[in-house]
């Protein structure tokens, strides 16, 4: 077949009437869906997030269909944008520690929150203490996202080593402070291990030496927020907008406000602060433009879904929610601790729970392909510093159901005993020494494709069902020829 060929998804026609018919182009998406992983059912335990209830998806298309033409570029040609956003920000703010003065952002998702408050706070320190060699100080667990906004916006990182309950110190956060710092990054809670950082101590600090602080809550905060409204579960430590020192907040509402992706809010102590991550130009002969986002075409679907979900579920529905999540995660972590060969990292303030192995024989990347041929996706994270290798659970309210979770910890614990039968994946060490000598930024095509042929990837990229070899050479190499063959295995998925 002619490799430039249109595909039958790509074939249209400028008359409807000749194209492929609804059915059979509606048809086609739901065969290309059966090959991904399930979004509900509480079975997938990353990357979504399932209410369990009914009508939400439902309702969710038709808000985003009601706007589907609107481009949010322009809010004065499409004022409902406005509407919406203020609404969706004041709802936000109001369960985040907000004041009258605090203003905000809606962005496609965390990522963009994040890059945002980043961008903000180095022009921020740029027009306000002449800074010229921005800095961004963070605990060694904040999320990537932040690592690439200062691979994009310039800003070099500090990266304080967090202790053992995977908690940074605020002493150390302080103690990393310099007059070049911009920004300073509290996680609440940290993705990797669910727990929440010292942000009073680390806002603390920052305000001592007039830096900004971000707190990014993008996963927990709409949990935990409504987490503390329950009269009948420990409050989470302080972490929002009330904190004295706090000056900006992420979070996602395609997490835990369980509605459509891509909806995040960024807020800001106040509206002033706001305006030094904005963008305007009016020196060009078209229009004026000025952006508050990194996007500049916005489509309102996820804005109109994200508005119609919030206020269907309300603050009574995700406190009950965020209870449910609760004890199923004590349920959880209370049966995990009785698995014979697994243990809990840290003591999780949130819903996300690490697993690891504390048997030699017990792989945990072993145990996520039992769990994935099982029907049941366990994301494995690669150890790293005084993390070891293990699996993480993203507890959901549709997996929050007491014989739900005992479902889930009787099949971890078979996956358990038959990745103990298995043992743990073996790494070549004639391939760790080879990796030694390569150097990563002169890595020519050949190398790349020997190395990840060597990792068990195909050279279409295809991955083999059981991902723990693949995974075990890529957490022996090194971190710089892993962070380069990344890229690689995905460019090898897309043929164009």
């Amino acid at each position: 077949m002619d490799r430039d060929a249109p595909t039958t998804l790509a074939r249209g026609a400028a008359d409807p009437s000749t194209g492929p018919g609804a059915d059979d182009l509606l048809a086609a998406l739901a065969a290309l869906r059966a090959t991904d992983l399930p979004v509900h059912g509480g079975r997938t335990m990353a990357y979504v997030y399932d209410a369990g209830l009914g009508g939400l998806d439902e309702l969710a298309a038709r808000a985003q269909e009601t706007v589907a033409g609107v481009n949010g570029l322009d809010m004065t040609a499409f004022p409902s944008v406005v509407t919406l956003e203020n609404a969706v920000v004041a709802r936000a703010a109001a369960l985040l520690g907000g004041t009258p003065r605090t203003a905000g952002t809606f962005t496609s998702g965390g990522t963009e929150s994040c890059l945002l408050a980043v961008l903000t706070a180095r022009e921020h320190a740029r027009r306000t203490r002449g800074v010229t060699a921005p800095e961004i100080v963070l605990p060694d667990t904040a999320h990537a996202a932040f690592h690439k906004a200062a691979h994009l916006f310039g800003l070099r990182v500090v990266s304080v080593p967090a202790g053992a309950d995977f908690r940074v110190r605020a002493a150390d956060m302080a103690a990393a402070l310099t007059p070049d710092t911009a920004l300073v990054v509290a996680s609440a809670p940290s993705y990797a291990h669910g727990v929440v950082d010292p942000v009073a101590g680390i806002a603390a600090a920052a305000a001592a030496r007039g830096v900004l602080c971000h707190v990014d809550a993008c996963i927990g905060g709409w949990y935990l927020g409504h987490l503390r409204l329950a009269e009948d579960v420990p409050a989470p430590p302080p972490f929002d907008l009330s904190v004295p020192g706090v000056t900006s907040l992420s979070v996602d509402l395609h997490k835990y406000g369980y509605t459509p992706k891509g909806a995040s809010v960024l807020l800001f102590r106040d509206a002033e602060l706001r305006r030094h991550g904005w963008f305007a130009h009016a020196s060009w002969p078209g229009y004026p433009v000025v952006n508050a986002t990194l996007q500049g075409t916005k489509p309102a679907g996820p804005l109109a879904g994200a508005w119609a979900v919030l206020e269907r579920i309300g603050t009574g529905g995700y406190l009950e929610l965020s209870r449910r999540v609760h004890l199923a995660v004590r349920q959880l972590t209370d049966g995990i601790g009785r698995i014979d060969g697994l243990a809990v990292l840290g003591e999780p303030d949130a819903a996300l729970v690490a697993v690891a192995g504390d048997d030699p024989r017990v792989d945990p990347f072993v145990v996520a392909d039992e769990m994935r041929l099982r029907g049941w996706y366990l994301q494995p994270q690669p150890a790293h510093a005084g993390s070891p290798a293990n699996v993480h659970l993203t507890v959901t309210a549709a997996v929050a159901d007491p014989a739900r979770i005992a479902e889930l910890l009787e099949e971890l614990a078979a996956a358990t005993d038959r990745a103990r039968e298995l043992g743990p994946p073996t790494v070549d060490p004639g391939l760790l020494e080879l990796a030694a000598a390569l150097d990563p930024d002169a890595l020519t095509p050949d190398e790349a494709a020997l190395a990840l042929q060597a990792a068990g990837v195909g050279p279409d990229g295809a991955l083999p069902a059981r991902m723990a070899p693949v995974l075990a050479v890529l957490q022996a190499l090194p971190a710089p020829l892993t962070e380069r063959l990344l890229p690689e295995v995905v460019s090898r998925l897309y043929s164009r």
